[in-house]
């Protein structure tokens, strides 16, 4: 009966819970929002669901309920209404420490899972779900369908669920007596939404240096489908500013429950940046942008370094978004965790469009396979010069602009404030001189000049012809 409930329960199993985008790494339009999106809440959970919604939940730092917000647009969640679907238990389990919500819809209901403690002792974490059968969550009532029992009767959170080949599975965080670590990650087949069948598998545990900071901590798992292989994403270390993002991956075809499918990549995908001001980047998850073509990552982090006693009491986890890219290889590129404020996007060459603009010791080029990502990445902001202009900023060098030189050379350049430095970094953003549906950027300091590339190095030139204006020519993405 347990294999009958098991297929029946699979084989309409809704995958909109994982972000999928079949096929090959290409090309995909810009998507930018103005970060943070949403303040003091952490561990965020986006699902875009077929209604047309997007749905919002994450961990408030109160601790002591579950909230809800929806939008059809992931921008419009900023100030999308929020309401409170559940609240802690007075006494006994469920009634402290609520963690790390995440909502899914299966089966034609709603299911959100989250980790708990119990009033008489805090830190008994386990992981809980609740169901609601309305069209609508934020409708309807929220169910208590009870605890998610694993093989330990331990320390537990962050549960998520994915299904893949007609099996829907559940991935989680967990303490192993036997292992001298805080959390270790687990994945189980689902008999149903609640219950898992068999026995779990541990297929990561904290064993590298970053993984390993204040506390031994693998946790948070989140799942992304492409390239015909599985993307776990999972957050390691302390949750101050050494919490950062590792990856785990498995071939679509692997048996996901065997330890050895899984793969481990040896050096964190997504980590704090000072430059940029962004600490402590972790907890993600996925979803994809309104059109559908690009995949956007979703987590928290802090704008500040230095925490004041225990990171968990500290409420300034914020939530974020930006749009993931892919390398040529089929895996995933994080970049680093980008500015506050808007987003940036990169510059695709209309003539080599395999090619982006990327700076490289500070001189701008157009190059392929920029896996350094933020080198390629540039916020178009408003132009230094005023003007109706605008000017390129660097990504991972707040304060530094594309900027041609006095020789024509573009270069990426930290500002000076001068008169001259603001005018020789602002541009006229122009529709593609090659093709309107592409952008060409006009010099304000050499009217007639345009931002283009030559023997692969970007310059400011005048000219005409087909050549020249394909050179002049990029696509936001």
């Amino acid at each position: 009966m347990r294999m009958k409930a098991l297929a029946a329960f699979t084989a309409l199993a809704v995958v909109a819970s994982v972000a999928v985008l079949a096929g090959p790494a290409q090309a995909s339009p810009p998507a930018t929002f103005t970060n943070p999106l949403i303040a003091q809440r952490a561990d965020p959970h986006i699902f875009r669901h077929t209604d047309g919604y997007y749905y919002y939940t994450a961990t408030v730092p109160a601790y002591d309920r579950i909230i809800l917000r929806r939008s059809t647009t992931l921008q419009g969640l900023a100030t999308a209404s929020e309401q409170t679907i559940w609240t802690k238990h007075s006494s006994g389990e469920m009634g402290a420490h609520i963690w790390a919500p995440e909502i899914h819809y299966i089966n034609g209901t709603w299911y959100i899972y989250f980790a708990a403690g119990a009033t008489n002792d805090v830190w008994k974490i386990r992981m809980y779900v609740l169901e609601n059968s309305s069209a609508n969550p934020l409708t309807g009532t929220w169910v208590e369908k009870g605890r998610i029992w694993t093989h330990y009767d331990t320390f537990s959170l962050d549960a998520t669920t994915f299904e893949h080949n007609g099996t829907r599975y559940l991935a989680w965080a967990q303490s192993e007596p036997s292992l001298a670590n805080n959390s270790n990650i687990y994945i189980a087949a689902m008999a149903n939404p609640w219950t898992i069948t068999g026995t779990p598998v541990r297929i990561a545990t904290p064993t590298l240096s970053w993984e390993t900071i204040g506390y031994r901590v693998n946790e948070g798992p989140a799942v992304i489908k492409r390239n015909n292989r599985i993307f776990m994403t999972f957050s390691a270390s302390a949750t101050d500013a050494n919490y950062c993002l590792g990856l785990l991956t498995a071939s679509a075809s692997a048996n996901l429950l065997s330890a050895s499918s899984w793969t481990k990549t040896q050096t964190p995908v997504f980590r704090s940046n000072a430059n940029t001001s962004q600490y402590g980047p972790g907890h993600n998850s996925f979803t994809v942008s309104e059109d559908g073509q690009s995949d956007i990552l979703v987590y928290h982090d802090r704008s500040y370094q230095n925490i004041s006693g225990d990171p968990l009491n500290d409420p300034n986890r914020r939530t974020r978004l930006q749009k993931l890219y892919w390398n040529a290889d089929g895996t995933p590129n994080f970049g680093i965790p980008v500015p506050d404020g808007v987003t940036p996007i990169r510059l695709r060459s209309h003539n080599f469009p395999d090619r982006y603009i990327r700076h490289w010791e500070y001189r701008a080029k157009l190059e392929p396979n920029v896996t350094n990502l933020a080198d390629s990445q540039f916020r178009i902001v408003p132009g230094l010069s005023g003007s109706g202009t605008v000017s390129l900023e660097s990504t991972n060098f707040p304060g530094y602009y594309l900027r041609q030189r006095a020789n024509g050379e573009v270069w990426v350049d930290k500002s000076d404030n001068s008169t001259t430095f603001r005018n020789n970094a602002s541009f006229y953003q122009r529709a593609g001189l090659a093709n309107a549906s592409g952008v060409s950027f006009e010099s304000y300091t050499t009217p007639g000049g345009y931002l283009r590339h030559y023997n692969y190095l970007m310059v400011v030139q005048s000219g005409s012809g087909s050549v020249f204006t394909a050179d002049a020519t990029y696509y936001t993405e």
